[in-house]
């Protein structure tokens, strides 16, 4: 059955993404986690660079938790 809202039809779609988190229509995160694995791994290899580079461990750890960890924790509970 069609859900009407003001004389218009929602429609329905399999994946959903707001305020940047991401659930399917069973409710599941599986959309999300493969989302935010990407973002990380993507920061991550940028992090390697700059490991090889001769950035200090204090520098890596800084930028770990300034660009990397906002990505894997955002939308948790």
């Amino acid at each position: 059955m069609p859900l009407v809202i003001m004389s218009g039809t929602v429609e329905r779609v399999s994946v959903f993404k707001l305020f940047g988190v991401t659930i399917n229509s069973a409710l599941k995160w599986d959309n999300h986690v493969t989302t935010i694995v990407s973002k990380a791994v993507k920061r991550l290899w940028f992090l390697k660079k700059l490991k090889r580079a001769g950035v200090s461990v204090k520098d890596l750890v800084c930028n770990y938790q300034a660009v990397i960890r906002p990505v894997l924790e955002y939308g948790k509970t």
